[in-house]
Parts: C-alpha cells; structure tokens; sequence
C-alpha cells in the first residue's frame, strides 16, 4: 500500500465519538430491535409530554419531538450496525490486500458472532496471503539454484571453457537431479494440499526395506563418507504400510542426515516393535548439528531448515512430505532428545522417531 493510502487507512481506523453501545449486552439482535423501538416510542412520548405542559404548540412541538426521536433512535441504531460497516470496510481493504484493518466485536449477539467470525477469517487469511507469498519466493529461489548451477556448467561445456569428460557432465547431472527432486517434491505438495492419495498397504518386512533405502540415500548423496547403521528388532519386523510412500518417508529422513553428518560420521537407523497398541518405531539419529528444541515443531514445516544457515543443497521440503506420509498411515513424527549426542546439553538433537500403527492404514 501507497503511504498516503496507509494514512487514510489510519484515519478511517480512528475510533468513530458517536458510535456509542449501550445494547451491547443484550444477546440477541431481535430483543435490541425491541429495545430500540420501545426506548424511541418512550422517548417521543416523553417529549411530548415535556411539550405539552410547557405549552408549546402542537404545530412546533411534533416536528421538534420527531426530529429529538430520530435522532435518539440514530444513535442507538449506529452502535448496533457499527460492526457491520467495519467489516465492509476491512472488506474492501482486504480486497487491496490489507488485512490489518480492525473489527470491534464488542457485542455478543448475532453481529458480534459475525464480527468475531469475520477477524478470525481476515487472521487466516493473511496468514494463508502470507504462505502463498512465502512459497512463490521460496520456490523461485530453490528453482533458481540449480537452473543457474545447470546453466553455467552447460554455458562453459558449449564454450569449451570445460572440456566434457565425466567430472564436468557429472556436475551437469547432479544440478538436474536436484531440479528434478524439487519438482518431485513440489508434485507431493500439490497431492497433500489437493488430498488426492491412495494407500496401497501391505506388509513391508522392514530388514530387507530399510537396506534398499539406505542403499538408494547413499546414491544419491553421491556417496558421502558417512556409514550407515541398520538395526531391526526382530530381524523379521514387518509394518503394514504403503511401501511406496514409507520409502519416501525414510528416504528423505536418511537424504536428509546423510547431508548434515560429518565425514567419516555414523548413521543409525532402526527399528524396533512397541507394542501391540503403539505400534512399530523407526529411529534415524546422525552426528550432524542437531536440531533446535524450539524449532522441532517447526522443522516439518515447508521450507524450514531447522533453524540454522542450511549450505547443503536441500530443498527444506523433504520433512514435510515424510511428516505427511507418515500421517496418511496413521503414525506420528518428532524429533526426540538424545542423551548421547554431544549436542544434548545446548537442547539439539538430531534423534527423529517416526511411529506406525499395527493397524492397516485406510486410504
């Protein structure tokens, strides 16, 4: 918004001396219509009392005691329609795209819900403004990336800066991997928002599963000097689950530490039965930095890097869709403490439990 258009806004939010509100307390806007004819019907009679026995003339006396009537009954009205004009007002600057305009929901009849609804609403929807705004930026700076990397490498391969051996095209691919893994992932995103997913379930014996998984994350980390731990307890633990989807879950959590681990750093991965009523967990735990305890919440959000500079090449999209597949089945995902990690005593962990029922999941 233009300044001068921020302070009309300002003026027209300065608070109105007439709008008085004294129905307020009552909670039903049929008994304040009530209440408002009776007092004007009062009041004109009142008058015309006071007009009579001061022996003005009828002529002079009934405009006088209509005009003192209208005027009573308008000062009462503009209290009770007040939040009604606010809204439209705040709706026409919502339609500029300023949300900040105010809604006194002081009553506690049929309008003050309506006006209570209505800021909730205008609260959302700045909110819902402000990701859409949010996640075009983010994406564009993502897209960026690897589309610039792609470029200049292709740029220097044509104008024989670099010759094109193996290193060169490799650098090339690599760049159009992680294009490729943004679009996967903004694909997932358009499938959550949309809710247009189906389960396939099955058993998914979880030995043989966790190593195809590991095997496919130390790929495409272009195999980072990091070794992988796998632990399953039983060694025949199965969990009834979409495999597809749980491969995208641990994919990513592992993609994800095999980032942040230092050289030569251990990755764990296992799993172990509950019980019959919690289910079955699955513990990823590295040797990178850890996760912030205030940002573990956050974390699953889209395009959150855990809370600290992220130089890693990640899309800050790979937690979210595992926080979403893990709800399609059912199951939950946290980031717990770990006592063992030497970045326990500065509240950072990078110990993520996701659990899945016993239970097949529905779609």
């Amino acid at each position: 918004m233009t300044p001068s258009a921020e302070l009309a806004g300002s003026r027209r939010r300065v608070p109105d001396r007439l709008d008085v509100r004294p129905l307020d307390r009552f909670r039903s806007f049929k008994v304040k219509l009530g209440v408002l004819v009776s007092a004007s019907v009062t009041v004109a009679a009142l008058l015309t009392q006071v007009s009579i026995r001061a022996g003005i003339e009828p002529l002079l006396a009934l405009p006088l005691v209509v005009i003192a009537a209208l005027v009573f009954t308008q000062l009462l009205a503009r209290g009770m329609t007040s939040p009604l004009r606010e809204m439209t007002g705040a709706a026409r600057a919502m339609a500029r795209g300023d949300y900040s305009r105010p809604v006194r929901a002081s009553s506690r009849d049929e309008v003050g819900q309506l006006a209570a609804a209505f800021s909730t609403m205008a609260s959302e929807l700045e909110q819902t403004d402000r990701m859409r705004r949010d996640l075009v930026a983010n994406v564009s700076h993502e897209l960026r990336t690897p589309v610039a990397g792609l470029r200049a490498q292709l740029e220097n391969l044509v104008d024989g800066v670099t010759e094109p051996d193996p290193a060169a095209l490799e650098v090339a691919l690599t760049e159009t991997e992680r294009l490729s893994q943004l679009v996967d992932h903004l694909l997932d995103l358009s499938r959550l928002d949309a809710g247009v997913v189906e389960l396939d379930v099955e058993p998914v014996e979880l030995t043989p599963f966790l190593h195809e998984v590991s095997d496919a994350a130390a790929l495409a980390t272009g195999g980072r000097d990091v070794r992988w731990i796998i632990e399953v307890d039983p060694p025949d633990l199965s969990v009834p689950a979409d495999a597809a989807r749980l491969h995208q879950v641990i994919y990513n959590l592992l993609e994800n530490a095999a980032r942040h681990s230092p050289a030569g750093g251990r990755i764990h991965i296992s799993a172990a039965r509950l019980s019959e009523a919690d289910g079955v967990r699955i513990d990823v735990h590295d040797e990178g930095p850890g996760i912030a305890r205030e940002d573990r919440s956050r974390v699953f959000e889209r395009f959150q890097r855990g809370g600290f500079a992220d130089s890693s090449g990640g899309t800050g999209l790979g937690l979210a869709i595992a926080r979403w597949a893990v709800g399609l089945h059912g199951g939950t995902i946290e980031v717990l403490d770990d006592p063992r990690s030497p970045h326990a005593q500065e509240g950072r962990s990078s110990l993520i439990r996701v659990v899945l029922p016993l239970d097949s999941p529905t779609a």
